[in-house]
């Protein structure tokens, strides 16, 4: 007959192995993604790098800055209060999220399980 305890060692015992092996193959398949972030083609004979030339990609930066240059109210084009921004995404969802605390928190204070002499 085999005891608890036996059992138990062996759980934790697969439970390492099956957490090595997972470790093993994500860090095999995640070291053969790699990303390009600024790739932008093959470059041919003519300098040309899929969409554009690199002459044509400086001139479009340049444009880009004289833009910016020429209308510094605009900002830098990163809209951080508006709700589809950075600081409207984290206001929202601390809205939201927080509502929920609340309510768990105003329904944990009362209720059949709720601690007699505790508010």
């Amino acid at each position: 007959m085999v005891s608890k305890r036996q059992v138990s060692g062996m759980n934790n015992k697969a439970l390492l192995a099956a957490s090595l092996i997972a470790v093993f193959v994500v860090g095999y398949y995640g070291a053969s993604s790699v990303a390009f972030a600024q790739y932008m083609g093959n470059v041919g004979q003519s300098g040309e790098t899929g969409k554009y030339t690199l002459e044509e990609a400086l001139e479009l930066q340049q444009r880009r800055i004289e833009v910016a240059n020429a209308n510094p109210a605009s900002g830098s084009g990163t809209p951080y209060l508006d709700a589809s921004g950075v600081g409207g995404a984290a206001v929202i969802s601390a809205a939201v999220f927080g509502g929920i605390a609340a309510a768990f928190f105003i329904r944990g204070r009362s209720g059949k399980y709720a601690a007699m002499g505790r508010g």
